[in-house]
């Protein structure tokens, strides 16, 4: 008979507080990977040199496109909004009331830097395309 007395623990006050009045168990989970292992872990989503030279469809493009633009806009009127808000506020109570609220320029920022990766890849992988077929 196998046994696990040995990981047997009594119920913390936390534990009897939500109910589990029964002893419970605490099962050791161990595990060991080979360097061979680990290094065939580690390409499995690794990305090839060719997906970097993979070309979007152009409609999908021009719509994802389209798309953050239309967000831009939302988040320039929220963007100014918020300036507009600051200017008669203290510092701390800028503070206080930006806790927890999507921050505007932050999110343009990222959005900017997205799109303009986006479309130097996409011109340039058209570009190559161009030449080479």
């Amino acid at each position: 008979a196998t046994s696990v007395l040995g990981h047997l623990q009594r119920p913390s006050i936390q534990a009897l507080i939500h109910g589990l009045n029964r002893a419970y168990f605490s099962l050791i989970i161990d595990y060991r990977k080979n360097e061979l292992e680990e290094q065939m872990l580690m390409n499995v989503h690794k990305r090839s040199w060719i997906d970097g030279l993979t070309l979007r469809r152009f409609e999908d493009h021009a719509n994802s496109t389209a798309d953050m633009m239309e967000r831009w806009l939302d988040l320039t009127e929220g963007y100014n909004k918020r300036v507009q808000e600051e200017e008669r506020k203290t510092a701390e109570e800028i503070l206080v009331d930006n806790v927890g609220k999507i921050d505007p320029k932050r999110r343009l920022e990222n959005d900017v830097e997205e799109l303009m990766t986006a479309n130097i890849l996409q011109a340039l992988g058209t570009m190559l395309d161009t030449v080479i077929f």
